[in-house]
């Protein structure tokens, strides 16, 4: 079969799909395993490939993780488990040990229902995309040629090889190094924090990290059962958060996702402090240090443009990229920028770690407000979110928006009106048949028109019946 006719697995941010059905069914996941092995192999010559790998707290996790251990295994490579441990935490530990992949068991920020195979080189940058259509192709061919597995795996019965490092030993590296390397200096004594662990990976990590830099550290949703990971709280659900920040009386509040690459803040008033903000504060403060390279930010398209006009009132530009940290993170490279982000959480500091990590996040933001002696929300002040209006279209075709003249007559006329006071975005999704239109301007009666007025077009023109 020709690589084009192969289906596609691999999306931006590794395989994700309901567990216990293809591709993440026992069979597929052990073919995963030892198509990876192999491939690594391919490029040494005097030892077998080295695999480190991890997971969240979902109940699918163990005998995924057990089934691509197992997989790498038969083809030769040796294999370390973290076990339990945050996406960047294997990332780090890849670069590191060294190894020849990071491999992490995660879906992120989804239920728990779905997991995922989120796969890193030894840089910490996600596997290149030549390996991943090589494994599909690995994989097409091992379903043309076996019936799928049911769904459950039941060796190795052991994670870690062996007279290895134990996953305890593992874990403890990687927050030595957050301690020791990241928060270099750093004191918190006499602060409060509220940290929502999400019942997810971070629910030891980023308590012990906190205390150790001497925190008083209120912990929320760390008693994982294997479902309730992201069920009504961390980075997805703040309320909970915002209410606990006042009633400790806290400094500040943070919030992860299930597996820790991104963090969500709450002010000591409670009050929501996103991924745009975040980027706000630490931008400023690396610029006042003379840190910020080239005096610029980059973040993807969907980035308020109130972060893109408060940063250029401080003589910093904003690069915009698609959507998804491996794009911000090919930018942060090809230009050499010190930070970029997206409004979900997800902040990379290239300087310190390829993948996005919540922890490094959280460090960061807690030195600004300690070097500057300022609270969270004094650091915010310069900030103002514009309003912000998504609608999607259901369509019958991805036509190019520029072929469609009423759409583009009346696109022209919105970006007029609203000149450099607001901004207008008009893609497909990527998974399904919509259009998305998203408006932000000074006035939300006004954007809410536009809106309406564009997505009116879109549907005359392309619009799906019902």
């Amino acid at each position: 079969m020709k690589p084009e006719n192969i289906r596609r697995l691999f999306g931006t941010d590794g395989i994700r799909g309901e567990a216990g059905k293809f591709p993440l069914d026992s069979q597929t996941i052990r073919t995963i395993g030892g198509s990876l092995a192999r491939h690594l192999a391919e490029g040494i010559f005097d030892r077998p490939p080295e695999i480190i790998t991890g997971r969240d707290t979902r109940e699918s996790g163990l005998w995924i993780e057990r089934a691509l251990i197992a997989g790498a295994r038969d083809a030769g490579a040796r294999v370390q488990s973290a076990e339990i441990i945050t996406t960047p935490g294997v990332a780090f530990l890849a670069h590191t040990m060294p190894a020849d992949a990071g491999v992490v068991i995660s879906a992120s920020h989804n239920p728990y229902q779905d997991n995922g195979i989120k796969v890193f080189d030894p840089s910490g940058r996600k596997l290149a995309e030549a390996t991943e259509r090589r494994i599909e192709k690995d994989i097409d061919d091992a379903r043309s040629e076996t019936a799928r597995g049911d769904g459950s795996a039941d060796e190795p019965r052991e994670l870690s090889d062996r007279g290895e490092q134990s996953s305890a030993n593992l874990r403890a590296r990687y927050v030595n190094y957050l301690v020791d390397d990241v928060a270099r200096g750093l004191s918190l004594n006499h602060l409060t924090m509220v940290v929502d662990c999400a019942n997810g990976a971070s629910y030891e990590l980023a308590p012990m990290l906190f205390e150790r830099l001497g925190a008083r550290v209120v912990s929320i949703n760390n008693q994982p059962d294997g479902r309730n990971i992201n069920r009504d709280c961390g980075s997805l659900h703040i309320e909970a958060l915002q209410g606990r920040v006042l009633s400790e009386h806290a400094d500040l509040g943070v919030a992860f996702d299930g597996d820790a690459d991104r963090a969500l803040f709450v002010d000591a008033g409670g009050n929501f402090v996103d991924g745009d903000a975040t980027m706000w504060v630490l931008a400023t403060y690396l610029k006042s240090r003379g840190e910020l390279t080239g005096d610029q930010v980059v973040a993807t398209v969907m980035s308020n443009i109130g972060l893109e006009l408060a940063l250029r009132s401080r003589g910093i530009k904003l690069a915009r990229t698609d959507v998804g940290d491996k794009f911000v993170l090919d930018e942060l490279i090809r230009c050499e920028a010190t930070l970029g982000g997206e409004q979900s959480g997800h902040i990379i500091f290239p300087k310190l770690s390829l993948a996005g990590d919540g922890m490094i996040t959280t460090i960061g933001l807690l030195r600004a407000m300690r070097d500057q002696n300022a609270s969270l929300t004094d650091l915010t002040k310069g900030f103002q979110r514009y309003p912000q209006l998504l609608v999607n279209v259901r369509v019958r075709e991805r036509r190019p928006f520029e072929d469609l003249p009423s759409v583009q007559k009346l696109a022209r006329e919105v970006e007029e009106s609203l000149g450099d006071r607001g901004r207008l975005l008009l893609r497909y999704s990527g998974t399904e048949p919509l259009a998305r239109v998203m408006i932000e301007g000074e006035s939300q009666p006004q954007i809410e028109a536009q809106a309406r007025a564009l997505a009116d077009a879109i549907k005359s023109e392309i619009g799906a019946d019902g």
